[in-house]
């Protein structure tokens, strides 16, 4: 693994590179709003995609490094975000690229995916809405996404459920928005989705 500083408008962003042998695709992970690149999803997604022969940059966005709890507003986490991809592009030069990320980062993820380039968004416990708010849907940040997505959801989640559309997948798990009740499921699912999709641009 090596760990990289890259200087955003916003401070400092941090990447973890986690190599596969022999990758044949880039996939980018952000974090939650109130953990870090070490939430136990993001950890098995790391492992599986490296099996597929995928390389997984982890990334830590400006206000963590910074040590704040508290989130930076939807702006700046997407420029962030985009500015840690021209620096990794240009480490993977001519791999493609899959963005993704749990809960907060699966957002950005989302938002950024045309401007990016991403080929697919792997989203792990998509946020639908704040709890006990359905009526403050999110559902038009992945209805906006063009290439296939994977949503993998906790069934018991209280951020509750997005709804699928033809070239948007969701996988329901047991358990709640940490997704830690069925690791090896979240882990499947990546690693399968991942091989399917990326198959046909090797």
């Amino acid at each position: 693994m090596t760990r990289i500083e890259i200087e955003t408008s916003f401070g400092p962003a941090r990447a973890e590179l986690h190599c596969a042998e022999e990758g044949i695709a880039v996939l980018m992970l952000g974090h939650g709003a109130g953990g870090g690149p070490s939430a136990p999803d993001l950890v098995a997604v790391t492992r599986a995609a490296q099996t597929v022969g995928v390389h997984v940059v982890l990334v830590e966005q400006p206000y963590r490094v910074a040590g704040r709890r508290a989130p930076a507003p939807a702006r700046q986490l997407d420029e962030s975000w985009l500015t840690v991809v021209d620096e990794i592009t240009t480490r993977f030069d001519g791999l493609p690229l899959v963005f993704g990320g749990r809960s907060s980062g699966a957002r950005v993820a989302c938002r950024t995916a045309t401007e990016g380039q991403a080929v697919a968004v792997l989203c792990l416990a998509f946020p639908e809405h704040p709890p006990g708010k359905p009526e403050k849907s999110r559902q038009d940040e992945l209805d906006g996404v063009e290439v296939p997505v994977l949503v993998v959801q906790g069934e018991n989640d209280p951020f509750g459920r997005p709804k699928p559309r033809p070239h948007h997948e969701l996988v329901v798990l047991a358990g709640d928005h940490n997704l830690k009740a069925d690791l090896e499921g979240v882990s499947r699912a990546a690693a399968e989705w991942l091989e399917r999709v990326l198959r046909p641009l090797a």
